[in-house]
């Protein structure tokens, strides 16, 4: 039975269980007296059970049964909930999240045992205690045996026989020093999917060895064509004490049998195989090896295919079906206007196309929108590692979950979030004890909000902890000689704050092996920018610090404004834009050598698109009276592009450029313009 169809299922559906169960364990953390999350709990880790169970993978199905029993005892009331019971239930789920991201990059189980794990939870099981005994450790690293298990030196009544297979095969194995066993495996009256447990058997064996024979057939053990039990010709390098531990690992096994065969044939102990029978042998190895390689090619494109996968609403896929529907009627009537009698009505048609891909890329946005809760949902365990590390009461908020973004911003703000969230926490918040000197509550809190504004999506990070402070990032600029007196008189607060961008930089005094409050701050700012978002900083000192991060809604259908620069065609993506003016040469000034304007009574910084773009240098400006301007924001801030001409507002499709020309500055990306030509898309979070 090939399980590698059911691989992209089981992993998708593991991780949706067990981001439920850190969900669960969270809140019975903070009341551990409430019986239902521990119902719920139990629930996931039977489900996962049973489903790396039927796949096979055994030291997943081991580690969630061990879970079960402990968590029957607390839902029987014969131990309470404490520290030391919720501590062991977050190390099961950091191991059984390792393992599920080794299946899912592998498509196999990881060597590593937890024996010392699965020790603790059967020393709870044992003892009935909710405190750590310090025998655990004493435990033997075997398993309790789950089946009764019986090795005799002689059964006569077994159905498969040595005489049944090829001589050279086992000529060959028994020259190389492996054993031979006779096999009969009685399942348990209770076990409901026959066919799924002797799969699993199955499974546990072939990973040690090779099963040459079984009775029934292996198509009839796989239609559930047997009764309680199934027999076995098995050869494998182990000994009879590891063959047993094999079925130590499996439940719902009633009895095993197990013969060591010793009186082979005269012929197989006699005969040297013949070349034809060398050659067949020879051949199955390789087949068999050419399988596993298959296996493990599949498993690997699995975990390709995996990691790209949306779940969808099935009312979104009926839309999209309805659309195309409306497509298909569109091409038809058109194929009725070619005749020079329908020209006349072709810009109707024409026009209802328009209409239908507009809905078509609606629709589809909506296809590849997720919400931001398969981000937030990793955070609050994070959180309560982080306090506990540093002896801190911190309380996270989380509101705007259900806010929806494109699915590519959601696999790629996860780590800018991490980042400023340690930050919060590490630097941001006080200690209890500094907290209550202060007049504050002795737990800081971590709000983290998304909520959408018009064509962005808007993340913040904000505490309540010691805010930052503008002198000491002033006062480690002067000592960098990053800057002088004079340039930084010219700054204001928040161009102040906005210097913890810097490449490197830190206020702190101690950099921990956490965060740093300012380091790598910088390679957040330009993780967001490559998804063609901003950050902004606000902080009051004393009161907290705040992170503002505006993200565009979708990454690959956008509004642009076309403009010429010369003879070529840019792209200006339209949510940044705010308005469009014209300005007088002549009201241009110089301020610390940036060009300037005074419009609407602010101070505007002009860019000329040509120079940064390096079209044209400073020395070659064309003397212009009047100068288009496009005026755009990040954030708060705005500026003023300076281009040729305007084209218009079109729809445009964005294209990477490739590894090659990666990382080039002010460039987003490059769109196919109706024509077939090439237009680059100007990022302007990246101008200023």
């Amino acid at each position: 039975m090939d399980m590698n169809q059911y691989m992209e299922i089981f992993i998708d559906e593991s991780k949706e269980h067990l981001q439920s169960m850190n969900r669960v364990l969270l809140d019975l953390e903070n009341n551990m007296s409430d019986v239902q999350p521990v119902n719920e709990i139990f629930r996931v880790a039977h489900t996962i059970k049973g489903m790396s169970g039927t796949m096979g993978f055994t030291k997943v199905a081991d580690l969630t049964h061990e879970m079960e029993n402990v968590l029957h005892l607390v839902r029987t009331k014969e131990i309470d909930v404490n520290e030391y019971i919720i501590d062991i239930l977050f190390e099961c789920f950091d191991t059984l999240e390792a393992q599920i991201t080794h299946i899912e990059e592998n498509g196999s189980e990881s060597g590593q045992e937890n024996l010392g794990l699965v020790n603790k939870l059967k020393e709870i099981v044992r003892t009935k205690s909710n405190t750590p005994s310090g025998k655990a450790s004493q435990v033997k690293e075997e398993k309790e045996p789950e089946a009764q298990v019986i090795i005799e030196d002689s059964v006569t009544d077994f159905h498969v026989d040595v005489t049944q297979t090829s001589i050279a095969v086992l000529k060959k194995a028994i020259d190389a020093g492996f054993n031979l066993f006779k096999i009969r495996v009685r399942l348990a009256s209770t076990c409901m999917l026959k066919a799924a447990r002797a799969f699993i058997i199955f499974n546990a064996l072939e990973n040690e060895g090779e099963v040459l024979l079984s009775y029934p057939s292996a198509e009839d053990i796989e239609d559930e064509k047997f009764e309680s039990y199934f027999e076995v010709l098995y050869i494998t390098s182990l000994s009879e004490k590891k063959v047993r531990l094999i079925f130590d690992s499996i439940s719902e096994i009633e009895e095993v049998v197990i013969e060591k065969e010793t009186n082979l044939p005269e012929e197989i102990m006699n005969n040297t195989p013949d070349d034809q029978a060398t050659k067949a042998v020879e051949k199955v190895l390789q087949e068999t090896e050419s399988e596993d390689n298959e296996a493990t090619t599949s498993a690997k494109s699995s975990k390709s295919k995996t990691s790209k996968t949306v779940r969808v609403d099935i009312d979104r896929l009926d839309n999209l079906m309805n659309l195309v529907s409306e497509l298909i009627i569109v091409k038809t009537s058109m194929e009725e206007h070619d005749s020079e009698q329908g020209k006349a009505n072709m810009s109707d048609a024409v026009e209802y196309l328009e209409r239908i891909t507009t809905s078509l890329h609606n629709a589809v946005m909506k296809v590849r929108m997720v919400p931001v809760e398969r981000v937030f949902n990793r955070f609050p365990r994070m959180v309560r590692d982080l306090a506990k590390d540093l002896n801190k009461k911190i309380k996270l908020v989380m509101t705007g979950q259900d806010t929806e973004v494109d699915r590519t911003v959601v696999d790629e703000i996860a780590d800018p979030l991490i980042h400023l969230i340690r930050n919060s926490i590490d630097h941001g918040i006080e200690s209890p004890s500094e907290r209550e000197k202060r007049g504050k509550e002795s737990f800081g809190t971590v709000n983290l909000k998304a909520y959408p504004e018009g064509n962005n999506v808007v993340i913040e990070v904000e505490d309540d902890g010691n805010g930052i402070d503008p002198k000491r990032i002033a006062d480690k600029v002067l000592s960098k000689g990053l800057m002088t007196h004079k340039e930084l008189e010219n700054l204001n607060e928040k161009e102040v704050l906005n210097l913890l961008f810097l490449p490197g930089f830190s206020t702190a005094e101690v950099v921990t092996d956490l965060s740093g409050r300012g380091v790598g701050l910088d390679v957040v700012k330009s993780k967001i920018a490559t998804l063609g978002g901003s950050v902004d900083i606000i902080s009051k000192l004393g009161q907290g610090s705040k992170f503002v991060i505006r993200l565009p809604l979708t990454l690959a259908i956008i509004q642009a404004l076309m403009v010429y620069l010369d003879d070529e065609k840019y792209a200006l993506p339209l949510n940044n834009i705010s308005e469009i003016t014209t300005i007088n040469a002549s009201e241009i000034s110089l301020l610390q050598n940036q060009e300037v304007v005074l419009y609407r009574n602010k101070t505007l910084p002009i860019i000329r698109m040509k120079e940064v773009l390096e079209l044209k240098s400073k020395d070659e400006r064309q003397a212009s009276k009047e100068l288009t301007i496009v005026i755009v924001k990040k954030g708060t801030e705005e500026a003023g592009l300076v281009v040729d001409s305007l084209i218009g507002q079109q729809e445009i499709v964005i294209k990477s450029l490739g590894a090659y020309l990666k990382g080039i500055p002010a460039i987003a990306g490059a769109t196919i313009l109706g024509n077939g030509g090439v237009a680059l898309i100007v990022d302007p979070n990246q101008l200023f």
